[in-house]
């Protein structure tokens, strides 16, 4: 099918290819999955000296109120940014599963692409478990999102459709997982915080794959007059995400003003390359496909996920 988005030649996938993906992703899911409750010791102790988060990706680092605080204050600070990335995790999940729950309305139960989003659907309400889990192992407050953010999750599933949908679900996937791979293997960062990671990465990449073959597929049919659309829904989904990330509560934590702590993050050279950093994979794939760009180029560069 010739291209209708503006941007690189995307192909549709057929509908014996989409069946094969599900099914190739179906024994997986079956082969190689975790279950929290089991799979990770919550009664362990947590290493001394270890921390929660890389020191170079809180989103103080480099800057002078970064500089005042103690070792154990960066610590600190970094097990609030964690948490705080878990709980925007679990209002992700939560969206995750309306839109998967649409997809699965709408289509063949007797399909292996619904039965697929059946599977990722239980893997998701698992991860979610999990990360409330971690948040009140760590012994930290609950970061929930604003009222903007919430009200997006209530209104996300009812207006993405086709390529919106699944960008949308590859913004909540992505821009985490690239995060966590990156400490998983770090011996530095606490035994649980890289546990959580490792269950999260090796599941999620399934459910990136799925949605990454969506997006294809559904792009590949977008007339140009539609595009606008898609991209204006996915440009403010990726906004909130990022600006989210990072709750200014986490400020408090370590005596910080957080309103004036907070506006030093949004500052910070470090924060925003964090931000990129995260978001870079998912927004070459999301640019190829044709989903960045007019009419919200400007909220992609507010988000720093775009440079």
């Amino acid at each position: 099918m010739p291209d209708r988005t503006g941007g690189a030649v995307v192909t549709a996938a057929a509908p014996g290819d989409r069946e094969r993906t599900a099914e190739r992703l179906l024994r997986s899911t079956a082969s190689r999955s975790y279950d929290p409750d089991i799979d990770i010791d919550w009664s362990a102790p947590l290493a001394d000296g270890k921390g929660f988060m890389l020191a170079h990706r809180c989103s103080l680092h480099g800057t002078q109120l970064w500089e005042g605080l103690s070792p154990q204050q960066r610590i600190e600070l970094g097990k609030h940014e964690i948490a705080s990335i878990a709980c925007t995790g679990i209002w992700l999940e939560f969206v995750l599963l309306r839109l998967l729950a649409k997809v699965a309305y709408e289509g063949d139960p007797a399909s292996r692409h619904v039965q697929y989003a059946l599977a990722e659907m239980a893997e998701e309400c698992r991860h979610s478990t999990m990360f409330a889990r971690l948040v009140e192992r760590l012994g930290v407050p609950f970061y929930h999102p604003p009222a903007t953010l919430h009200a997006l999750g209530r209104l996300l599933p009812a207006i993405a459709r086709g390529p919106a949908l699944w960008g949308a679900v590859l913004l909540g996937e992505e821009l985490t997982d690239r995060i966590q791979r990156e400490q998983v293997d770090d011996e530095t960062i606490q035994p649980l915080i890289r546990m959580v990671n490792r269950i999260h990465i090796l599941e999620e990449a399934r459910h990136i794959g799925f949605a990454r073959a969506e997006l294809t597929r559904t792009a590949a049919a977008v007339p140009r007059a539609e595009l606008p659309y898609h991209r204006a829904v996915l440009g403010r989904v990726g906004f909130l995400i990022a600006r989210n990330l990072i709750r200014p509560g986490v400020y408090q934590a370590v005596g910080l003003d957080p309103r004036a702590a907070r506006r030093a993050a949004l500052a910070n050279p470090y924060h925003q390359q964090t931000i990129r950093f995260s978001g870079e994979k998912v927004m070459a794939f999301l640019g190829d496909a044709g989903m960045v760009g007019p009419p919200v180029t400007h909220l992609w560069r507010r988000s720093f996920l775009l440079g």
